[in-house]
């Protein structure tokens, strides 16, 4: 009798007639167990607030079963517009963050350091202080688009600006990194210089916005973002299959017959879009992009970020931080430091990892 142990493949494939698809049975499992987490951690949300409700009633209310009307019109108009807002906003940081890093080959590449939320917040920040974007300045439709339009441009532009630097007959990860970082530091520069210049109310509302918030979200913006988002996840999807292959090497993705420098700008565009439209809905909040994605390498144990298990990671961030920052904590926080509790540990202990690699 032999004593050989046979191992588990890591790839299955399936055919479906001339059509044939590979599938890692952990990297599937790990994505029905976030799943699973994400729904919980989604009634866990809509439960809380000013009254609560039972988790069961919640979960007949999110199947379209709603005990009574009270509880539809708690849950579906008061709670799920904030509820949705931080599942789109967590799933478009850590898919931007997924694409960030496969492209540079870099686990600490993410929107944060390549200056797309730092030019958000410079074009946020210009509406609320110069404009007065707040309540006290701008009415109307100039107020409700003014802020999203001004931070969602401000967010492309630095991401433009990015590409375009540090673009030189291929996207280099090294050289990305460096440009992002050099372009996140003079948007915060000017960011620091326009709080200078406006008055105490407008500057204390964009410091609250600058932590990340979730408050005063109306189905009226999560609803046309929410959309938005979703066909850039498509298109990231589509593309990640391609994209994957560019871990090999330039040479072997060439004879491949892949088009490296579209396929990387058409997903850099992605991850830029997708970082802009995070920041329009809860500011700019930091980790998500960051950590999401490595943390869903790490449980699926795939070579690159896993674009379904990130998406899904970020969002239970986003989730879990508005919970113990508004529901939980005696003193409402705004969201922002939710993530970052849940990620500074994170990052510390990858740098503490990559320093005993290195030694």
């Amino acid at each position: 009798m032999s004593g050989a142990v046979t191992a588990r493949p890591l790839l299955r494939v399936v055919r479906v007639g001339a059509v044939s698809v590979l599938w890692r049975p952990r990297g599937l499992a790990v994505v029905a167990a976030l799943a699973a987490a994400t729904v919980l951690a989604t009634a866990v949300h809509l439960s809380l607030g000013g009254t609560s409700i039972d988790l069961l009633s919640v979960l007949r209310t999110m199947v379209g079963d709603p005990p009574d009307a009270r509880t539809q019109l708690a849950v579906v108009e008061f709670r799920m517009p904030r509820t949705i807002a931080a599942i789109v906003a967590g799933t478009a940081l850590a898919v931007a963050g997924a694409i960030t890093q496969t492209i540079a080959r870099n686990p600490l590449a993410s929107p944060d350091i390549l200056g797309v939320t730092s030019g958000a917040s410079l074009g946020a920040v210009g509406v609320l202080v110069l404009a007065g974007g707040g309540a006290g300045g701008l009415s109307g439709a100039a107020a409700f688009l003014g802020l999203p339009a001004a931070a969602f441009l401000g967010g492309l532009i630095a991401g433009v600006a990015v590409y375009l630097l540090a673009y030189r007959g291929a996207v280099d990860g090294y050289r990305l990194v460096l440009v992002g970082l050099g372009i996140s530091w003079l948007a915060a520069s000017l960011v620091t210089w326009l709080l200078t210049l406006g008055d105490v109310t407008n500057a204390a509302q964009a410091l609250t916005w600058m932590t990340g918030s979730l408050n005063a979200e109306e189905w009226a913006m999560v609803g046309p973002l929410a959309a938005v988002t979703a066909v850039l996840v498509v298109l990231t999807a589509a593309l990640a299959r391609v994209l994957a292959l560019t871990g090999f090497g330039e040479e072997t993705t060439v004879a491949l017959g892949v088009r490296t420098n579209l396929v990387r700008s058409t997903a850099l565009l992605c991850a830029v879009l997708l970082a802009s439209l995070a920041t329009v809905l809860a500011g700019p909040v930091g980790f998500v992009a960051l950590a999401a994605p490595q943390i869903a390498r790490l449980l699926v144990r795939s070579a690159t970020p896993p674009l379904a298990a990130s998406a899904l990671v970020g969002a239970l961030m986003m989730l879990l931080a508005d919970v113990l920052t508004a529901r939980l904590s005696p003193v409402p926080l705004p969201v922002g430091i939710g993530t970052a509790v849940l990620g500074v540990p994170y990052l510390v202990w990858l740098l503490i990892v990559s320093q005993r690699r290195t030694a």
